[in-house]
């Protein structure tokens, strides 16, 4: 606070057609007019000279400019006066708003002024004001508070105006760092959190005690909670009043049923709002360092689900034109049908020494990867015992990746090269052709 260790009595002005007197033309009065116009203010600005923003606003009509000293009865009819001129101006101002029992904040002189202004900020709907008697610590726990409030590490439910629905939330493939600004906001605003198995999980212990947490969680081959009632829920709860947020690993539109999902809250009646997230499909590949293209090697790439194997009458995908192609292949969900997937590849037309990666737990401090080719990768992942979840990545661009795998190795501290996680890299090396040739 001000020298004298004073209290302050923190008030939210509601400013709009209200007149506020502000006396300067500089760097201040440019940094406090914009926020009065935002509060609807009627600003009159008395200066000899202002700042080109300040004129620009003026010769637009957003203030009314006095080009000239203050003189007295210039803060008749004000409510407010911000003086920021010089410190004469700015005490014949003071003191004539004090006479009129009309509050003044001097810019030049804190212990002399009947108000200050706080380090104030925006989020949302929220603005932040903070006094310390100290400015730069005030900004910095202003920039502290709004940073929170954006990210949503500050949870903060709204109680006069509710969110209502449902709300679908990419979560992104598993690292809470990579979920999304707007998906932590709604978070933030959840009673209810449906969340999956692949999701973010420990963001859920941030959630206040009374946020409701259902887990429909799927175990591969094992304990799944149904469609329908997932979608049930979702109804159910969002016409009980609750806000209902959907947690879903990666994408909520890629291969996360999400469709299925706001079909049904829709068909209900039920508003829906979607929040994208970083799809495992890319972000697994890019986080272990393995580029889905790349200049000179490979211009498309696909991604595959492979929920059935390649020859299953329920499969849509055509292995014959994935096989004949060039593109990076993207598979998920194909660990325990890789040894189809491989067998189908080449005997269409991939050869049989095409790198492969498998990337378990990707974005995790679990994660796995393994280099391989086509013709042996079944048995290397039996032989490393990898278990789902894993995205499999098939191409060239494996080389580019265990290259750059390499090269981020011979940067690491030996303490670090020498662990099993740092020698992965020499499992395999590159030919001159950009083939595989495995390593001793």
């Amino acid at each position: 606070m001000a020298d004298t260790q004073e209290q302050a009595y923190l008030l939210g002005l509601r400013l709009a057609g209200r007149r506020v007197v502000v006396i300067g033309g500089g760097v201040v009065a440019t940094r406090r007019v914009p926020a009065l116009l935002a509060a609807g203010a009627d600003v009159l600005l008395v200066s000899p000279e202002v700042t080109p923003s300040l004129e620009a606003l003026a010769t637009a009509g957003r203030v009314r400019w006095l080009a000239r000293r203050y003189q007295p009865g210039d803060c008749d009819g004000a409510w407010l006066v911000c003086a920021c001129g010089p410190a004469d101006a700015n005490a014949a101002a003071a003191a004539d708003a004090d006479a009129r029992r009309t509050w003044c904040v001097r810019a030049d002189d804190a212990g002399a002024s009947a108000a200050w202004t706080p380090a104030s900020g925006t989020s949302s709907d929220v603005h932040v004001g903070v006094l310390s008697g100290d400015p730069r610590r005030s900004a910095a726990i202003r920039d502290a508070i709004v940073a929170g409030l954006g990210a949503g590490t500050i949870a903060a439910r709204h109680h006069r105006r509710r969110q209502s629905g449902v709300a679908l939330v990419g979560g992104g493939p598993g690292d809470p760092g990579l979920i999304t600004v707007r998906g932590r906001q709604l978070l933030a605003e959840a009673d209810v959190v449906i969340a999956d198995r692949l999701g973010p999980r420990e963001i859920l212990s941030e959630l206040p005690s009374d946020v409701e947490v259902i887990d429909a969680g799927k175990v591969a081959y094992g304990r799944a909670m149904m469609q329908e009632e997932i979608n049930d829920l979702l109804i159910r709860h969002a016409r009980a009043g609750r806000f209902v947020v959907r947690l879903k690993g990666g994408d909520p539109f890629v291969f996360g049923r999400g469709g299925e999902e706001m079909q049904a809250c829709l068909r209900a009646g039920i508003p829906v709002t979607v929040v994208p997230g970083v799809t495992s499909a890319v972000g697994v590949p890019t986080a272990a360092g393995v580029p889905v293209t790349h200049r000179g090697i490979v211009q498309d790439f696909h991604v595959v689900e492979v929920h059935v194997a390649p020859g299953d009458e329920r499969s849509s995908v055509d292995w014959e034109a994935l096989a004949r192609g060039t593109g990076t292949l993207v598979l998920l969900m194909a660990v325990n049908r890789l040894g189809g997937v491989a067998e189908a590849l080449i005997r269409l037309g991939r050869p049989p020494d095409t790198p492969v990666t498998v990337i378990a737990d990707g974005t995790m401090p679990t994660q796995r990867i393994m280099y391989a080719t086509l013709q042996n990768v079944e048995q290397r992942v039996a032989d490393e015992g990898i278990q789902p979840p894993a995205v499999v990545v098939i191409g060239e661009v494996v080389a580019v990746a265990a290259e750059l795998a390499k090269l981020a190795r011979d940067l690491r501290p030996a303490s670090v090269a020498g662990t099993p996680a740092g020698d992965r890299a020499n499992q395999y090396e590159l030919t001159q052709a950009g083939r595989w040739k495995e390593g001793a």
